[in-house]
């Protein structure tokens, strides 16, 4: 019997390309990630103030997009670069509409602001 060879596994991509690829995403995720914390401290600092129930929903959209960041980094950075680029993509997507949706409900309800 001969003794196998340990196989390493390599990455579909160059180290390079990754970085990249998760640098350009990487913007256009803090773009949301300031978005999102400027339009909780503005909220907070309004003749209203937020409830504990505003504090949360306002809170949900500056913690989603590193966490989706991270996830579609770790779901992508070994797949082919069309496929890494399509799962940040579409973790960029699932943020804008997050933010979109919590922006129509912060314009929509009240529930949030102390009234």
């Amino acid at each position: 019997m001969t003794a196998a060879a340990p196989t390493t596994r390599r990455t579909a991509l160059p180290t390079w390309l990754v970085a990249v690829i998760a640098g350009a995403f990487l913007l256009l995720y803090a773009f949301v990630f300031w978005t999102a914390l400027g339009f909780l401290l503005q909220q907070a600092g309004g003749t209203a103030g937020l409830t504990g129930y505003g504090w949360f929903v306002l809170l949900l959209p500056v913690v989603f997009p590193p966490a989706v960041f991270a996830a579609a980094l770790a779901i992508g950075w070994k797949r082919p670069a069309p496929a890494y680029l399509a799962v940040m993509l579409t973790g960029l997507a699932f943020v804008a509409v997050f933010w979109l949706d919590v922006l129509a409900y912060a314009a929509a309800s009240s529930a949030l602001y102390g009234v």
